[in-house]
């Protein structure tokens, strides 16, 4: 008897490993296997509304005792597949001690989820599986997508994340309520769920694993326009909710300073009462429609203004040192840096904003 082996089945029997599956080929048969030859077993394949020609795969799949196939009458989307998933966990699997989700084309290696997992059970945080993007093999679109996001999110979000897209993570158990209650039922889903992860303070860590791509990346069911449109939701919101509340804080502004008499200070009264006016629309945009925030509006409110006043005050005093010091006369001047001096400040209420002013009161 090989007591190794058995030695990792009960490491791992509290522990489930998740694949969403949309038409899957022979990989998938090929990744349970593997699965089960390293002890895991408790393996839950979502199928997420493949057709007919595929039942014969799925009910191989379902006679296993290793295994549980769970089925969508329509394709959902792989969150809603996850969060399938997630729900028959929480239910079923009270002494879960997490969860791990991975892709059904292969190319997450057996060693790299068994990796994710181990680190996972040994600091009780999330652990990403993170590729490197660095590699010849790497299609230019996976590369050039990867990056972009990264990049982003880093920007907006403060999320120092390498490889924003992967599939393969290791979640404690303890955090199935926060996945079950995050927004999204396609790709965005995934992207929706580091945000969370920054949102409510979820620790996460980083595993390098292997780079696989089969076939050049074709088996893949992203759609790239659409898909990424529902990925950059949230910050496409907040830059829509910001250029609504930038039109109406510039032509403010300019209005105020131009036709109405305010003394002396009359550019930093016309920029404090343009920012009023302005801060108003942004907060209920972004109350309701960007960061979905529950918390009470006294309470919200409050936080907001404590971070425009700041934003407002740096950006009517850069703006009267310019003034001062360069001479200008001229509003429309005076205007066009007023855009690029709140262009800086705008990743700044960003990141506080969702970090601190619309982050969910635990």
């Amino acid at each position: 008897m090989d007591l190794s082996k058995w030695g990792v089945f009960v490491m791992y029997c509290d522990v489930s490993v998740i694949i969403p599956s949309l038409n899957p080929d022979e990989k998938l048969i090929n990744t349970v296997n593997e699965l089960e030859i390293v002890g895991f077993s408790d393996i839950i394949v979502v199928d997420d509304g493949s057709g007919e020609e595929y039942s014969d795969r799925f009910a191989e799949i379902e006679n296993r005792a290793s295994c549980t196939v769970l089925h969508h009458e329509v394709n959902k989307g792989k969150g809603a597949a996850l969060k399938t998933a997630f729900e028959f966990v929480s239910a079923s699997r009270p002494n879960s001690k997490g969860v791990i989700t991975i892709d059904d084309d292969g190319q997450h290696l057996t060693k790299d989820i068994k990796s994710c997992v181990d680190s996972m059970l040994c600091h009780n945080e999330t652990v990403l599986g993170c590729r490197d993007f660095s590699l010849p093999n790497v299609p230019p679109r996976s590369r050039f997508g990867n990056r972009m996001t990264s990049i982003v999110f880093r920007l907006f979000c403060g999320l120092k994340i390498s490889d924003t897209q992967t599939g393969l993570r290791a979640i404690p158990g303890e955090f199935l309520p926060v996945l079950l209650s995050i927004k999204g039922d396609r790709y965005e889903y995934e992207t929706n769920m580091l945000l969370e992860f920054k949102r409510q303070s979820i620790p996460y860590r980083e595993e390098t694993i292997e780079t696989v791509y089969i076939d050049d990346n074709q088996s893949s069911h992203f759609r790239p326009i659409r898909d990424s449109l529902r990925i950059y939701r949230l910050i496409l919101a907040y830059c829509l909710s910001s250029g609504v509340s930038t039109l109406t804080d510039l032509g403010m502004f300019f209005l105020l300073s131009k036709f109405v008499f305010l003394g002396a200070g009359s550019v930093i009264w016309s920029t404090v009462l343009a920012r009023v006016i302005s801060a108003t629309v942004n907060f209920s945009l972004n109350r309701s429609a960007v960061f979905g925030n529950r918390n009470k509006l006294a309470f919200s409110l409050l936080k907001y203004f404590a971070v425009a006043v700041p934003i407002m005050l740096i950006s009517a005093f850069s703006l009267k040192g310019l003034e001062f010091l360069l001479g200008l006369e001229s509003r429309l001047l005076l205007t066009l840096f007023k855009m690029v001096v709140d262009t800086l400040l705008f990743f700044v209420s960003f990141r506080l904003q969702q970090n601190w002013v619309f982050k969910i009161r635990k």
